[in-house]
């Protein structure tokens, strides 16, 4: 196997010091554009989260008119039968129903989590410790 060396004579001549200050500027400089890629890109995921929070937050103010608007129906529909009052009464007081039956299904939901701690890995960290403690005493 032939192998053709092509560099010239000063780079041979480099010490090891050299060497490895090159490699640590070489080092240093890529971690540096990493490090500007990584912002690049996260910059450019970032936009689109904006873009797709504003547009989930857009369709939600739609949905809100729209869901007002089925109520306003309902409440007409339900005037060809009772005065208008009173259609409004009862399908305000469904919709307080439903609302309460939700926040109670959500309060129990909440109970049942617990505190918002995360418990299990401060166990997880807690045995860490207790191991690492363990290890050195021996």
């Amino acid at each position: 196997m032939v192998y053709n060396d092509h560099r010239d004579a000063a780079t041979d001549d480099r010490s090891v010091a050299q060497l490895v200050e090159e490699l640590s500027a070489e080092v240093s400089r890529l971690v540096r554009d990493e490090l500007t890629l990584a912002t690049a890109e996260l910059r450019s995921k970032g936009m689109r989260y904006g873009v797709g929070a504003g547009l989930g937050g857009a369709a939600a103010v739609a949905a809100l008119f729209g869901g007002g608007a089925l109520v306003a129906a309902a409440i007409l529909a339900l005037a060809l039968v009772v005065p208008g009052w009173a259609a409004a009464l009862l399908v305000g007081g469904g919709l307080l129903l439903v609302a309460g039956v939700l926040a109670l299904a959500g309060r129990r939901s909440v109970t049942k989590a617990g505190a918002p701690v995360p418990t299990e890995a401060a166990e997880s960290v807690r045995a860490d410790v207790a191991s690492v403690k363990e290890s050195m005493r021996r």
